[in-house]
């Protein structure tokens, strides 16, 4: 086990794997995650079956990939661990109608992300162990990571330990998911879903898909040909984001023009200026004092109709328009594509 100050990184030689294996692990879901964690464990010999919906389409695939399909009772009632990798949307709904009725004390409730335990959407009975495995990374990297040999880092963490064995059972399971290549890394339920959600909120896709977006209109308001705004604003923000991903910012800097670099560090600051930071400051309280959560539960609830429109408008983008008739240039591009919106 590594430490990075108050961190605690497990990685491969550190993890006993035995603990999982000697169990049966039901994945409830095969999406994104779902059939990552489930050919994962399956190859690495943990004894594994897909809970679906009854009639779903998905079991083809899951029998195609060597792994017995069922519904979502017969998983529960045949496993030890349950591992609910299903979008957040429909975990109370699962919960209650087609697990909680089969659940009993000892067994293992894993999540993949904290928010229906940390928001009590999901409470379950005192007997019963839960815990996160969440890898940092889609599915499909977990999934393409693990098949090469590596993995993608994780964040376990431990939320009732009934049994006295749940950290065991938790960081077994990261590593035969892949994780012990890359590190696992030990947290806590309200850390990973806060972090998590921030991290999506400001950052990572709506600060990135915001910042996009406001780029190329200023430029094309100006009078800029909207082929070129594309390319500047979203095509090459790629080859900086690899950039930093490999070496973190100061590389990136190094590999730019001296102009480029100016640039950066004078002119950055006036884009993310201290009302932006304010403004991430309350998405942030938000989530802790569970606004957004809340907001969240009640948009499903109601069909999602914001969600479905506001994503809706912005599929007419002129960026939208634009890029996918640019990326049709660029056959790489597709051949390099992970996953697509139209393959869902």
């Amino acid at each position: 086990m590594a430490k990075y100050d108050d961190l605690k990184v497990y990685y491969e030689n550190d993890i006993n794997e035995n603990p999982i294996m000697n169990k049966n692990v039901a994945i409830l879901g095969f999406g994104s995650q779902g059939h990552a964690h489930a050919q994962n464990l399956h190859e690495s010999g943990v004894r594994v079956k897909v809970g679906l919906r009854q009639g779903s389409k998905s079991c083809d695939r899951v029998r195609k990939a060597g792994i017995e399909c069922v519904s979502f009772e017969e998983a529960v009632q045949w496993a030890d661990v349950v591992m609910i990798l299903l979008p957040d949307t429909v975990h109370r709904d699962v919960y209650e109608n087609h697990i909680a009725p089969y659940l009993k004390d000892g067994m293992y409730l894993g999540f993949g992300h904290g928010f229906s335990i940390h928001y009590g959407e999901v409470v379950p009975p005192a007997g019963v162990n839960t815990f996160i495995v969440a890898p940092k990374g889609p599915g499909h990297l977990v999934r393409s990571e693990y098949a090469k040999g590596r993995g993608v880092p994780s964040l376990i963490a431990v939320g009732q330990n009934p049994s006295g064995d749940t950290f065991d059972v938790a960081i077994a399971y990261a590593k035969c998911n892949g994780a012990g290549k890359a590190g696992v890394i030990e947290t806590t339920f309200k850390d990973e879903t806060e972090t998590d959600l921030f991290g999506e909120q400001a950052v990572l896709c709506g600060g990135a898909t915001a910042l996009i977006k406001a780029g190329f209109e200023t430029l094309t308001e100006a009078g800029y040909p909207p082929q070129m705004a594309y390319f500047e604003c979203l095509h090459e923000l790629k080859l900086i984001v690899d950039l930093i991903y490999y070496g973190g910012i100061q590389d990136m800097r190094y590999s730019i023009s001296d102009t480029a670099k100016y640039g950066d560090v004078t002119r950055g600051p006036r884009v993310i200026t201290a009302q932006i930071k304010n403004e991430m400051k309350k998405i942030l309280e938000e989530i802790q004092n569970g606004e957004f959560a809340k907001e969240w539960i009640e948009e499903n609830r109601q069909g999602q109709p914001n969600l479905k429109k506001l994503v809706e408008a912005d599929k007419n983008h002129e960026i939208e328009q634009i890029g996918r008739k640019l990326r049709g240039m660029m056959s790489w591009i597709k051949e390099e594509q992970l996953i697509g919106a139209d393959e869902r």
